[in-house]
Order: C-alpha cells, then structure tokens, then sequence
C-alpha cells in the first residue's frame, strides 16, 4: 500500500544547538522509500545517520547562532505487511533466542518489566498461547487506561501508566512492551506515522517477538495495524524521540500528516478470538 507521509516542525534557537531527528521512515524490503525530502530553512547543513542495528535513521543538525529553524520531511512509502497465523505458538526458549533479542526481555527507562511482574503473571500467565497473551495483555490496556491528551509527560513510565489509569499512545505502548517482558515475551517499542489517526500525529505502538517474527500490536486502537509507516524500533521511546535536543531551543509549532495514494484501503484490526498478527518485518 503506498502512503506519503509529512512532518513539519519549528523551534526558536536562543544559544547554539544541536538537534538529532528523528521523523525519517525506516528502509526495509517491507517498506520502500520510493522518494523522500528533507527541507531546513534557512538552509543549513544537515548529516544523515543510521546508529542501530534495526536500521533508525536520524538527521543531525547543528544551529550557532540564535534564530527560527524550520525543518520538513516529505517521503512516499510503499508498505508490505504480512499476516502469520499464530493458533500454534509457543513459548520462546530464551536459550535459543538471537543475542539482538535479548535487550528486549530487559526493563528500561521507561517500561519497568521487574516492577510489574507480579501484576502481568497474576492477569495473564494462565493463558498458554503467547499471541493470545499479548492479544489479552494488550485488550486489558485498552479496557482500563483511559487514553487522556498531555494527561502524561516525558517522565510518565509504564509503572506510572498502571496507576495513574490514563496516558497517550506511547504510555499505552509503553505499558504492553513493560507487561510483554515481565512474561518472557521480548518486546519492542514501534514509532511512525498512521493514516486514518485522528488527530493527525506520530504515533507509537509496540511489536512482541513470537515465533521468530516481530508481531505488531496496538494498545490505543486508534489506527488500523496496516496503516502504519515505520520510523523505528527500541527499547522504549528514549531511544527514539521525534527530536533531541542539545542546547537550548524551544518546539515553536509542528504538523505531521499520512494520506494513502491508493484506492481500496480497508483498514485492519483484531478481533477477539483473531489468530493471525501481522508483521513488518
């Protein structure tokens, strides 16, 4: 399915900067970039990195002089996703898990998987089936966190989500990634765009690794699963934000939009009792 995918942003520079963005789709044979842009005005210099094994891709840009800074990102995506019957699945062995899996069984800064393990096994260890655990896990989410905009900040974690009951989408993210973990279910942290998300923002959702595929999963159900475009994947969304910033420099406005190219869009979700997930990967 083809997506093209917008992100525009401002910030006042008051001493000198650097930014690393982060708004850039992931490159995969899942996800072609078919083109892309990237604008700064006043134009200034800008270095393309890549500093992942999953392939995030960042701009970094230094600012020295007080200032506005614009910044837009444009790119036509075409997207694959495919759908893995999961009725059959099984416990991973961490014995046998690839050593890039494993960071993923571990808490951190944000997803407290050792805080929550008494609540994750007492709710879902019952259930055998690991697809159907995180399909509970992540229902249970949705039942009780009441999703509540700038209800949570930079320092809300999955710990915080449990008891304050509200959050945005990476707390909701967050929190299934944290209960995920404390079952011995690696998880991961997903960022994007979303078409059919309203209101028209970034989005974070979260992928568990079951049967040697990454499976996606949404918490919020606030976008269809196969409306996604991939930015990247971390342990939480410290390793991902849309913008760091060195310095001092403030977000004066920003827009991101995600429109499909292509007739015939019927969006995805799961339903109850659905045993097949879908992956990007």
């Amino acid at each position: 399915m083809k997506f093209e995918v917008n992100a525009s942003l401002g910030y006042k520079v008051t001493a000198p900067t650097t930014f690393i963005f982060n708004t850039s789709v992931l490159r995969n044979r899942h996800q072609q970039v078919i083109e892309e842009s990237f604008i700064v005005d006043p134009a200034i210099q800008y270095q393309e990195l890549q500093r992942s094994n999953e392939g995030n891709r960042f701009i970094r840009m230094q600012v020295m002089v007080p200032m506005d800074v614009f910044i837009s990102y444009r790119a036509i995506v075409n997207t694959s996703w495919t759908v893995i019957p999961q009725q059959y699945q099984t416990a991973e062995n961490v014995a046998y898990l690839e050593p890039s899996i494993l960071k993923y069984l571990n808490p951190s800064r944000y997803c407290q998987s050792d805080k929550l393990a008494r609540l994750a096994n007492n709710k879902f260890n019952n259930i055998e089936n690991p697809y159907l655990k995180v399909i509970e896990l992540t229902g249970w989410i949705n039942r009780n966190v009441e999703y509540l905009s700038g209800s949570t900040n930079s320092e809300t974690s999955a710990y915080d989500t449990v008891t304050q009951q509200a959050g945005v989408c990476r707390d909701f993210a967050h929190l299934g990634i944290a209960l995920c973990r404390a079952l011995t279910i690696p998880a991961r942290y997903f960022t994007g765009y979303a078409f059919q998300l309203y209101p028209a923002d970034f989005h974070a959702c979260f992928e568990a690794y079951l049967g040697g595929k990454w499976i996606l999963f949404d918490a919020t159900g606030l976008a269809p699963l196969n409306g996604l475009v991939k930015i990247g994947s971390s342990r939480d969304a410290a390793d991902v934000p849309v913008a760091s910033i060195f310095g001092n420099a403030e977000n004066s406005f920003m827009t991101v939009e995600c429109k499909c190219l292509e007739t015939g869009f019927s969006p995805y979700f799961y339903q109850t009792g659905n045993l097949e997930g879908i992956s990007y990967l």
